[in-house]
């Protein structure tokens, strides 16, 4: 890559240090993510273990914005990041060293929300190294390479499961998540340079309640239509992984669905720069309402895909939810009042994931009553959500 490529990328020294880390950890992240549900099941779990998986996972996520930000603040990103690898580090150890469901949940709690806590700090880091003409483009080029795992992570953990096993082959794959995290952290320690200024604590309000009287009308509207939205995406999430592998007439294999996984991310990735393009031309309302769509009909498709050319066809529409999520969170930033722009970012998630994180342990009740009640029951919150926005949502 020649010079003028790499200004035009805002590639700097630090930025490949940090994508770098991102393409390294978040490969073991997403080496076992979408088989943990296989896993628990195979180490002696039940359906509402995986509810309890998924549950903690949006719980964490939303509950790690808040203190990621603030310690990428008080210690730097650069500081901050470290400790945030040694903390997945430590997840993947656990749960190679224990082979037991509760095993996996304890160790989730390290290594499962470690894109939640990590953004602040990556964001931060941007920030810092690349002037505000470059930042959009850091952004864009870090939303693109953080798909680069979660397409071909689930590929290779599924060749790990073919080889060894539902849990030997999940069990193999955190190892080589342990190896690529520590790999992140010798890579990460030799590229990122320490920010050119002393850190400083944020002197931002960092009271959520505090926060909430600063959030819009709109901002609101559109949280309610998200949170719905996201019940629809939640409540089947843990177990498309069971339907595609055990509960189809026709179950894939481990291998079939990382190429599944593969075909979601390359949709996802093939439409993010254009649509992002024609977003920023014109109104932004219609395509956040596409993605919500594609949200909503996603069960309803996969409860009719009973062979793999038919899960390809789920699974491209499950890529189209990228269609306007670039545009979603343009829109939250610019809903929220100057000054506070980041702050109620954080507040956003952090309703929206405390309310989502019950949907994914209701979707496992729902699961026992049987796989076509929880579809249809998240397709109906996913209407909901699209509903109220069409109605009620903010163009910009």
């Amino acid at each position: 890559m020649n010079a003028k490529t790499a200004e035009f990328l805002g590639l700097r020294r630090s930025i490949l240090g940090m994508l770098t880390m991102v393409i390294l950890v978040g490969m073991g992240e997403r080496m076992a993510d979408r088989f943990l549900p296989i896993y628990i099941l195979a180490v002696g779990g039940g359906t509402l273990a995986v509810g309890m998986l998924g549950a903690l996972d949006n719980l964490l996520g939303a509950l790690y914005v808040f203190p990621g930000g603030y310690l990428s603040d008080r210690w730097g990103p650069r500081r901050a990041l470290l400790f945030f690898n040694l903390l997945a580090a430590s997840g993947f150890l656990l749960v190679v060293l224990i082979p037991t469901w509760e095993a996996l949940l304890v160790g989730s709690a390290l290594f499962m929300s470690w894109s939640a806590i990590s953004m602040p700090a990556i964001m931060g880091l941007i920030g810092d190294v690349l002037p505000k003409s470059k930042q959009v483009m850091g952004v864009s080029v870090h939303a693109m390479v953080r798909r680069i795992p979660m397409a071909l992570g689930p590929m290779m953990g599924g060749f790990f499961i073919a080889w060894l096993g539902e849990k030997d082959g999940v069990r193999a794959s955190f190892v080589v998540a342990l190896l690529l995290c520590l790999t992140s952290i010798i890579i990460q320690r030799r590229l990122m340079d320490d920010p050119p200024s002393a850190p400083a604590a944020s002197s931002a309000e960092v009271n959520p309640f505090k926060l909430w009287k600063w959030m819009t009308p709109a901002l609101r509207r559109l949280l309610v239509a998200d949170i719905l939205v996201r019940f629809c995406e939640q409540m089947p999430y843990a177990f498309v992984v069971i339907w595609c592998m055990k509960t189809i007439s026709s179950p894939v294999t481990a291998v079939e669905f990382g190429l599944l996984t593969v075909i979601e991310m390359l949709t996802a990735i093939a439409i993010y720069i254009p649509v992002g393009w024609l977003a920023d031309k014109g109104g932004k309302k219609g395509f956040v309402l596409v993605t919500f769509m594609a949200f909503t009909l996603f069960p309803v498709v996969l409860l009719n895909a009973h062979d793999f050319w038919f899960l390809v066809v789920a699974f491209v529409l499950r890529g189209l939810k990228e269609f306007g999520e670039p545009t979603r969170k343009a829109m939250i930033m610019e809903f929220a009042p100057e000054g506070r722009k980041a702050a109620l970012f954080g507040l956003y998630y952090l309703i929206r994931d405390i309310f989502v994180a019950m949907a994914a342990f209701g979707g496992a009740l729902l699961w026992q009553w049987g796989p076509e009640v929880n579809l249809y029951a998240a397709f109906v919150f996913g209407m909901a959500g699209t509903l109220w926005y069409a109605w009620k949502g903010v163009d910009l």
